[in-house]
């Protein structure tokens, strides 16, 4: 785990509940990608002893707040973001330890000059989890708006 994903993680933890709640691990955050860790816990396990679906939601939100933190973290003076909707789908049994990458799905600059002009941007993060075998057990998509402020 590098110095500024520790940082960033920490920032999450101390601003999201549920991020200490899980115990999320924040592996890498750069403004065009982050991957978050969910350990391997049985306090969160669904009936076939892996992760819960809701543990799995919030890995991956969490993931996608911490991009959006991060490509937009300079923003933060003019304007919120903000979750608008999200999509998940579980593709695979999820068994052990799952991990979180999510992606920008519009360019930050685009983001910004929309902002610029008095609008209220939306942009997509793409989000796959995965087992530790690679095998791809959910796939989400969250929708963010950067509300400016006043």
């Amino acid at each position: 785990m590098t110095v500024e994903s520790a940082s960033m993680g920490e920032m999450l933890a101390a601003a999201v509940p549920m991020v200490r709640t899980l115990n999320l691990e924040f592996v890498e955050v750069t403004p065009e990608r982050a991957v978050l860790r969910l350990p391997d816990q049985p306090d969160y396990h669904n009936h076939i002893g892996g992760p819960h679906a809701g543990a799995m939601f919030t890995l991956a939100e969490s993931a996608s707040g911490a991009i959006v933190l991060k490509a937009f973290g300079d923003q933060l003076s003019r304007a919120v973001p903000l979750a608008v909707r999200a999509e998940i789908g579980y593709k695979k049994l999820a068994m052990g330890p799952v991990t979180a990458t999510a992606t920008l799905g519009r360019p930050v600059a685009e983001v910004v000059a929309e902002l610029d002009e008095g609008g209220r941007p939306e942009f997509p993060v793409d989000i796959a989890i995965h087992r530790e075998d690679g095998a791809v057990t959910g796939e989400m998509t969250v929708v963010w708006t950067l509300r400016p402020n006043g």
